[in-house]
């Protein structure tokens, strides 16, 4: 199974592309699509939709692991963040390609074992399970990274429930390709 897991932002869109297989990971590619500053919001969020394209057109991945929203102090940058992961989220269904969330709690506890983990440790950790001689960059490659690690190690945990993957299944709804 091929990962993609996503970091989203409008700034930067985190990626990290993992290989899932008899519940091994390893990573096949990590980046971010940018988007400069001072352009418009309509302009950042057509480029982000055309590099999804590209990225699910190149990768062909399997399912789409994506951190859902957690709003901090600054609830403007969360408008463009969450106008962001719309356009992320409607690339990926446009594709066909099922759909997962995971809050960050999740994440950090699908990783280190620890839904209050501290960022440096589920990087440390995500380095550590994959094998890699370094942390990936940037910064938000590597939370993709932690996303898509997430969805493999939760994905196939025995406490899933059986119906998971199944189309209108609640929070896991993905759709049939």
């Amino acid at each position: 199974m091929v990962i993609l897991g996503i970091d989203p932002g409008f700034a930067i869109v985190g990626f990290g592309l993992l290989r899932s297989e008899r519940g091994r990971q390893a990573l096949i590619n990590c980046g971010a699509i940018t988007t400069q500053a001072g352009l418009s919001l309509p302009t950042r969020l057509v480029q982000i939709e055309d590099d999804m394209k590209e990225l699910l057109t190149t990768f062909r991945p399997d399912a789409i692991a994506i951190e859902e929203l957690f709003f901090n102090n600054n609830i403007t940058t969360g408008i463009g963040v969450a106008q962001a992961r719309g356009v992320i989220l409607a690339s990926a269904e446009r594709a066909g390609v099922p759909i997962f969330e995971y809050t960050p709690s999740e994440i950090k506890l699908a990783v280190t074992g620890y839904g209050k983990a501290e960022k440096r440790q589920v990087m440390a950790m995500t380095k550590r399970l994959l094998k890699l001689s370094a942390t990936p960059k940037p910064d938000d490659a590597a939370d993709a990274v932690a996303v898509a690690l997430c969805h493999a190690r939760s994905y196939t945990s025995r406490l899933q429930p059986a119906d998971a993957a199944r189309p209108g299944s609640g929070r896991y709804a993905a759709r049939e390709r």
